[in-house]
């Protein structure tokens, strides 16, 4: 079987990679700078120089190919819902034209709701074009990163996590290593079809307070968690210097999950994955924030 797969040094897509490998598969890999690959991966992959806003090079990209793991690429430009739609157009016309007949698309709990989640519109858009192409496609409907905890090292060192959500509010969380396995899960088995959502929990809904305990628990740091307001929130992106555009993008993917939000699909065996929390942030967080926080 050829696969193709997006983002190979990504956070997940990395994992993507080497799972395959494990498998036996020589995967073809879309990458904007393959020198980014790791030292040990690229003698084992055949990897493509592909922007993949650049539908001619997609499509190029794929040919002969027979499944395709896809991830939009981040935006960081004023319009980030234009940006999701060119990668939308990228990966339908590489599907179409080269009849690949088998897709993973990593999307996100709330692309459910079609609109009114911000930045996670643009995955319910690629979702809903890849619906209308006849092949068979499973949607990984993920949810929170683990490595969204990256963005805050910062404010972890300094002990204060801020937040829009409740504090009180569950939702799920996820270790990209974990969407991996099922994202190649999917990818190798012969045993499904047609369109298919396979949410991927985590082992566990947690709050932020959970969260906060979690993360002092694990790092030997006192980490604490405040609710801020919106406009506290985006005050902090614009200084980090994203667009308005992407301010409100990043903001709504908050906004449009907090009041009465239902994922669509239930906790169940089949999308409760093992890594915990704990463990990641054992291995990787600790290690980052070094010696000497707040007790």
């Amino acid at each position: 079987m050829r696969i193709a797969v997006t983002t190979p040094t990504g956070n997940v897509g990395r994992h993507v990679v080497t799972a395959l490998i494990r498998a036996g598969v020589r995967p073809r890999v879309l990458a904007r700078d393959p020198g980014r690959l790791a030292p040990d991966v690229r003698g084992e992959v055949d990897a493509v120089r592909v922007d993949q806003y650049d539908a001619d090079a997609v499509a190029a990209a794929t040919r002969d190919v027979d499944a395709l793991f896809w991830v939009d690429p981040t935006t960081g430009g004023q319009d980030p819902l234009a940006d999701y739609a060119r990668a939308t157009a990228s990966v339908v016309r590489a599907v179409t034209e080269n009849r690949i007949g088998r897709v993973v698309f990593q999307s996100s709990v709330g692309a459910e709701k079609r609109h009114g989640a911000g930045e996670i519109d643009g995955l319910a858009h690629t979702e809903s074009a890849l619906d209308g192409l006849g092949v068979d496609v499973t949607h990984l409907r993920c949810g929170y990163f683990f490595t969204n905890l990256d963005l805050q090292i910062d404010a972890l060192r300094a002990g204060k996590l801020q937040v829009i959500l409740p504090l009180d509010q569950p939702m799920a969380w996820v270790a990209p290593r974990d969407i991996a396995e099922v994202a190649v899960g999917r990818l190798l088995s012969p045993a499904w079809s047609g369109r298919c959502v396979q949410a991927v929990h985590g082992p566990a809904d947690l709050t932020w307070h959970q969260v906060a305990g979690i993360l002092t628990a694990a790092t030997g740091r006192r980490i604490g968690v405040e609710r801020v307001t919106d406009d506290a929130m985006r005050a902090q992106l614009r200084r980090a210097g994203m667009t308005e555009g992407l301010v409100e993008a990043v903001i709504g993917m908050s906004t449009g999950l907090r009041e009465d939000f239902v994922p669509e699909q239930p906790r169940t065996v089949g999308t409760t994955t093992p890594t915990t929390l704990a463990a990641w942030a054992h291995d990787h967080l600790r290690p980052l924030l070094g010696e000497g926080g707040p007790a």
